[in-house]
């Protein structure tokens, strides 16, 4: 085996499915940092919230934008809701724009309480943190298989690196190569692997992301596959491009046969 095979993972909604701590600790943001004046929350309108975060989530690329999604959803004054949520989204990259300006909030600032919570979280209380993340069990075993037979194996995520090894980790998965937000763009950072690692395959649960990726000169070889189980619009299966591959979860040894 060529020791520099590689194969490369998204993390949320591909390797683990961390919508609940998502939506916790985007919700400490508003509460700790932000001051969101917010409608009062029981647990039936907090499960509505959820549900209305759930939707929305295949909208969002960076860590941030839950936040502020979190904040427009549990406001008192005209919160995004069920009414609404499809208008909102028709526009969404421009609504997220104008929220921040409205609000003069800055993105990374927010990406930065979003890191400050997910701090407080694991010094106070890793056990309930980490329970909040809820790996794909055929996904962990086939990373195992991978490496056992000789692949490396590479995550890139939005997750800042510290927070994404932590959970890595735990579940044992321990990957040769770690990225975070701090390290760019996922096209950049695959780009960078290119003139290192013989990338046998980039699975992704965001569509856009494996479209940008096939149209830079030095990705565009890359085999790429839409994690079928992740966060997916309802539309992301309509008209793949030739070279996305919408991948089950249990076809995912189909990849080592390539």
């Amino acid at each position: 085996m060529n020791n520099k095979k590689i194969i490369l993972f998204d993390l949320d909604g591909v390797i683990i499915d961390g919508i609940n701590e998502y939506w916790k600790s985007s919700l400490m943001v508003c509460q700790k940092y932000l001051l969101s004046n917010m409608n009062k929350l029981d647990k039936k309108k907090e499960l509505e919230f959820l549900k209305i975060f759930m939707e929305i989530r295949p909208w969002v690329k960076y860590g941030w934008e839950m936040v502020l999604i979190t904040h427009e959803i549990i406001k008192s004054n005209n919160p995004l809701n069920n009414h609404n949520k499809d208008n909102f989204l028709k526009n969404y990259a421009i609504n997220c724009s104008q929220i921040l300006k409205e609000n003069s909030w800055d993105a990374k600032i927010l990406q930065q309480y979003l890191d400050e919570v997910r701090k407080f979280q694991i010094k106070n209380d890793f056990k309930e943190w980490i329970s909040l993340h809820c790996p794909y069990i055929d996904v962990a075993n086939f990373i195992r298989k991978s490496k056992s037979k000789g692949y490396k194996i590479g995550v890139i995520s939005t997750k800042g690196k510290s927070f994404t090894s932590e959970i890595l980790n735990y579940f044992d998965l321990y990957p040769e190569l770690v990225f975070g937000y701090e390290s760019g763009s996922k096209v950049e950072i695959i780009s960078n692997l290119t003139q290192i690692f013989e990338i046998h395959g980039f699975i992704e649960d965001r569509k856009q992301t494996l479209i940008n990726i096939l149209n830079n000169d030095q990705t565009k070889f890359i085999k790429c596959y839409l994690a079928e189980w992740g966060y997916l619009k309802k539309t992301d299966k309509n008209n793949l491009p030739e070279k996305i591959r919408l991948l089950k979860i249990k076809k995912l040894e189909e990849i080592l046969a390539n």
